[in-house]
């Protein structure tokens, strides 16, 4: 089969390599769909301690299974389904604890695991069993289930950071997830989403997916004294950093209202993890500060749902596809910051 190899840092081929088997617990995936997420573009040219050379990436993926083990009973094919990227190891405390993001093994498709970049996908015993791996009603096109990855990882973030009706929040970072995210924000309640990105050009772009209440172009004005603005001195009862900037956590704690729920979604490069806080923001708003690191099984297959209900709409999100033989130029796609998802389709010729 033909496959995109990542061989080392700045490096990839397309390669045609050996056929993927599966034995009797396993499934064998046809791929459509595989979105290009920041994370594989972080892979490609920082690499990931998970990750081991030569590696075919990609985890926002949808396909067709065409071939089943002897033991396999959840899945048939010709099953229609969306896999996901955090797949618990089903065993450890905390999977058992039904928190398997947590899992201290860290499997993960395109990590551990082969990823989607490739014309076909297999899925182990531990994937079948314990990942997000969800059937997509007929309703849904392969590229919506690719963007159920993303979804899930929103919808765990606010499972943390519950948006309540009538809440003013704040999404800094208009990438295509934090974009997703304040539309996500809006339909649970909030009367008012802000959402805050550095480039002019990048603000542009999410103005017309996004359906926020005002965007602040951080590179030309004060965020934090538009965010006020916007609350009558008081700061916003959520904010989100869908960045990985250091400078947007900090300013995080200077836009919130006090009691508000302050959400580091976005992680920081390695040279870049340590930031100095005020905590006495912290202490004296009593400020809650909480993390979100991808998503478990259960978001994954409720964002199946939301997307095929109509409730969320990420078709906006989906703006360009590509052959996997331009899958170099697909990344460059991504990485220009031009649209919002890249979709590479592995088994569609040029």
């Amino acid at each position: 089969m033909k496959a995109m190899v990542v061989t080392g840092l700045n490096q990839m081929e397309i390669s045609n390599v050996e056929m993927p088997s599966i034995d009797e617990n396993g499934i064998l995936v046809k791929v459509h769909t595989c979105a290009i997420c920041g994370s594989d573009i972080r892979i490609f040219h920082s690499g990931n301690s998970r990750v081991s050379y030569p590696a075919i990436i990609g985890h926002e993926i949808a396909g067709e299974v065409v071939e089943t083990g002897t033991k396999v009973t959840k899945f048939k094919v010709g099953d229609r389904i969306a896999v996901g990227a955090d797949v618990p190891c089903g065993e450890c405390t905390f999977c058992e604890a039904g928190i398997g993001n947590n899992c201290q093994i860290n499997y993960a498709m395109g990590y551990q695991f082969q990823g989607g970049f490739a014309q076909y996908l297999p899925l182990n015993r531990t994937v079948v069993n314990y990942g997000p791996v969800h059937k997509l009603p007929d309703s849904m096109s392969y590229e919506q289930g690719s963007m159920a990855e993303p979804l899930g990882c929103v919808l765990n973030a606010l499972e943390l950071a519950p948006v309540k009706l009538g809440d003013t929040a704040v999404v800094i970072g208009a990438g295509p997830i934090g974009c997703m995210m304040a539309n996500v924000i809006k339909v649970m309640g909030a009367s008012k989403v802000i959402l805050i990105q550095r480039s002019r050009q990048r603000l542009e772009i999410a103005k017309k997916v996004v359906n926020a209440d005002r965007f602040v172009c951080s590179g030309e004005e004060d965020a934090t004294a538009a965010v006020m603005e916007e609350t009558n001195g008081l700061g916003a009862d959520l904010i989100f950093t869908a960045c990985p900037s250091p400078e947007a956590q900090k300013d995080a704690l200077l836009m919130a209202k006090n009691r508000a729920i302050v959400s580091f979604f976005g992680g920081l490069p390695k040279d870049k993890e340590l930031v100095t806080l005020n905590t006495n923001l912290i202490h004296y708003k009593e400020l809650f500060i909480t993390g979100a690191h991808g998503a478990m099984p259960k978001h994954h297959q409720r964002a199946i749902e939301l997307i095929a209900s109509g409730t969320i709409n990420v078709t906006p999100f989906i703006s360009k596809s590509f052959a996997l033989d331009d899958v170099r130029e697909a990344f460059a796609y991504a990485e220009s910051h031009e649209g919002m998802r890249a979709i590479v389709r592995p088994n569609e010729r040029d």
